[in-house]
Parts: structure tokens; sequence; C-alpha cells
């Protein structure tokens, strides 16, 4: 389903201009110099909205967010969002995944978490799916060894593909669920969540790691 045009959306853009990176590419190897003060590079795939962008980086002031994002309407959510609260450490890149070898140096992310990305159910389309081979290599070229991915889904199936292709290339897994929220409300969530959780909808979770490069 297409998100509807949101009004206004180049004046409430420029408005929160300040959050954006328009050109990322020029950062690229100079994060740390660039956003100096912070001890860690996180990386966020997909914000969407941004609820989890903004509550994430508000809590981890000691960490820097960069938040990536191809759908504009959904980006400007986020932007306001960390605009009105005054969260000073995340910044906005309208793209893609594929476009990270050209955005991070090797091992310049400390962590990039996956939230509810499209899980692409027909075969013929898993190089698509974020969690597939070609994707986890990008990551675990743009991460520091030992690294982190943390992934969510409400996908069964995407989840149990996941978790199976991250096995078979090397990564360790940890904190390994298939129902995040059974004692409660655990962590931060995203939009989709809050509605999923509201449903009584199962939430999948892992955390991977590779401690040395292929």
């Amino acid at each position: 389903m297409r998100m509807r045009k949101k009004p206004n959306l180049i004046p409430r853009m420029e408005r929160c201009a300040h959050v954006k990176i328009d050109d990322p590419a020029a950062i690229k190897g100079l994060w740390r110099s660039s956003f100096p003060g912070y001890k860690e590079l996180w990386l966020e795939i997909g914000c969407g909205k941004g609820r989890f962008t903004a509550e994430t980086a508000a809590a981890n002031p000691e960490s820097f967010l960069v938040a990536i994002e191809k759908v504009a309407d959904a980006m400007v959510v986020g932007m306001e969002r960390c605009t009105d609260g005054q969260i000073e450490n995340v910044r906005f890149i309208d793209g893609d995944a594929l476009a990270l070898p050209i955005l991070f140096d090797p091992g310049e992310v400390d962590r990039i978490y996956l939230n509810f990305c499209d899980p692409w159910p027909r075969k013929r389309d898993a190089k698509h799916r974020l969690t597939s081979p070609g994707f986890l290599r990008i990551y675990e070229e743009i991460l520091k060894p030992g690294g982190e991915i943390h992934f969510k889904t409400d996908n069964d199936p995407l989840f149990e593909y996941s978790i199976e292709t991250m096995r078979d290339e090397g990564w360790e897994l940890s904190e390994l669920t298939r129902d995040l929220h059974a004692n409660g409300p655990a962590g931060i969530m995203t939009d989709y969540e809050v509605k999923f959780y509201e449903q009584g909808v199962t939430i999948n979770r892992v955390v991977a790691k590779k401690e040395k490069r292929a």
C-alpha cells in the first residue's frame, strides 16, 4: 500500500533541514570527525516515520544515529519528531541500503537496526530482502568486527529465512526470540510495532554479529 502524499512536504522538510544530510557520500570515512564526541555510530535502515529513531537517539545520547529512508513522505515525520524533541544525535539520509558502500567506509559503523522491512515473499524476489546474502555482505563490510545487526519483524517466514541465511553466512546469533513482547512491552517500538502489539501480533527479534570479516 502506497503512503498518502503528505501535505506541504517541501516546507516541512525545509523546517527540519538541519537533521538531514543532502550529500552523505561526502562524509564517507569522516562520520566520527564530522560529528565528534560520540562513542558509537549506529545506522537504522528503513526508519519509516521515525518513532524508533527519535526514541532510540534520545535514550542513547552517547551514540550517533544515522537513519536512512527512501520514502520522503515517511521520513519527514521522523525529522519532525527529532526537531520538535530537540534531539541532536541523529541525522536522516534519503536513500536505500544498496547505497551503503558509498556512504560508509569499511568498519565505520558499530550497529545496524533493521526493523520490519519488506518481506518480499515471492521466492524469485528473495535477493531484495534486506537479510539476503547480498545485503548481509554489505553490512559486514561497513560494520566493525564484532558490530551488530539488530533485526525485528512480524513476518514469520521472513524471520526463519533470515536466521537461516545469517547462520549460513557465518553470523553469530543471540537474543533470538519469536515473541519479544510475551511479558509486556520490551524495548523501543516502531509505529508499526505498537499497532502489532495492540493487535496481539507476535514480534520476532535477533541480534547477529561477526567478530571477523570473511
